[in-house]
C-alpha cells in the first residue's frame, strides 16, 4: 500500500478490530489518516472491510506476515488486541522488531502493560481503567468530565460554583484561593474562551480546571 507524503498526514497499522480497535481506526480515518486495519478473525475483517479502505486477515505475531504487508514503511502501530495476552505482548514485539518507530498498545493489566513496554510498545493505554476512573469521578462529584495524568495532575469539567458567578476570575480568584488554573470558560452557545483575569463568570458556565487531583476535585464539589 503507498503511503502518501503530505507532511500532516501519517500511516498507522491498527491491529485488533474489537471495540477499541474500530474505535480508533474508525477515528484515524475521520481525521484524514491512511489507516491499515488488521485482524485473525475473518468475520470481523469482512464486517468491517465496507468502512475502512484497507483491512487485511492475517496473523500479526508472524514477522514474515508483518514484512509482506510492509509493516515497516508505516509511521505508527496501534495493537488493540484484547484477551489473547500472548498475542498482544508478540505482536509488539514483532512490530518492535520490523522497526516501526511509534508503537502503541493497548493492556488490560498493569503487569500486561509492563511486559508490553518491555517487548518494544513506547505508549501503553488502558481504556477499562481510565473509562472506570473517570465514570467513578464524575459520579461521585459535580464533574462533566475528567482527565488525571500520571504525576497526580488532573483536568475537569465542572459548572462553575456559586462563589464565582457574575464575577471575574481576578475577583473570584480560585488559583489563590483553591490553588487551581481555570484554563478556560464555555458559555451555552458561545464559544470556548480562554481564562482571563478580566473573563466574566456566569451562572450555568463550564468551567475547565486544572491543577493537583485533590485540589481539583474539591474545587468541582464546591456548592
Amino acid at each position: 500500500m503507498a503511503r502518501k507524503n503530505k507532511p500532516e498526514s501519517v500511516s498507522v497499522v491498527v491491529i485488533g478490530l474489537g471495540r477499541f480497535g474500530t474505535a480508533v481506526a474508525n477515528s484515524l480515518v475521520d481525521l484524514g489518516q491512511e489507516v491499515l486495519a488488521i485482524d485473525e478473525n475473518p468475520e470481523l475483517v469482512a464486517r468491517w472491510a465496507d468502512e475502512l479502505t484497507h483491512v487485511v486477515q492475517a496473523d500479526t505475531t508472524d514477522d514474515e506476515v508483518l514484512r509482506q504487508l510492509g509493516i515497516a514503511d508505516f509511521d505508527r502501530a496501534v495493537v488493540a488486541i484484547g484477551a489473547d495476552i500472548e498475542a498482544s505482548v508478540l505482536t509488539v514485539l514483532a512490530l518492535a522488531e520490523a522497526g516501526v518507530p511509534d508503537i502503541w498498545a493497548k493492556a488490560i493489566t498493569r503487569k500486561h502493560g509492563s511486559i508490553l513496554e518491555r517487548v518494544g510498545a513506547q505508549h501503553v493505554v488502558y481504556p477499562e481503567f481510565s473509562m472506570g476512573e473517570r465514570v467513578a469521578h464524575m459520579v461521585t462529584g459535580s464533574m462533566i468530565d475528567y482527565m488525571e495524568f500520571d504525576d497526580q495532575f488532573s483536568i475537569a469539567r465542572t459548572y462553575a460554583p456559586r462563589e464565582t458567578w457574575d464575577k471575574t476570575l481576578a475577583e473570584s480568584a480560585p488559583r489563590t484561593r483553591h490553588d487551581v488554573t481555570i484554563v478556560g470558560v464555555k458559555r451555552h452557545g458561545e464559544d470556548f474562551a480562554y481564562a482571563r483575569p478580566e473573563t466574566l463568570v456566569e451562572r450555568h458556565d463550564q468551567l475547565i480546571v486544572s491543577g493537583s487531583t485533590s485540589k481539583v476535585e474539591r474545587f468541582c464539589n464546591i456548592q
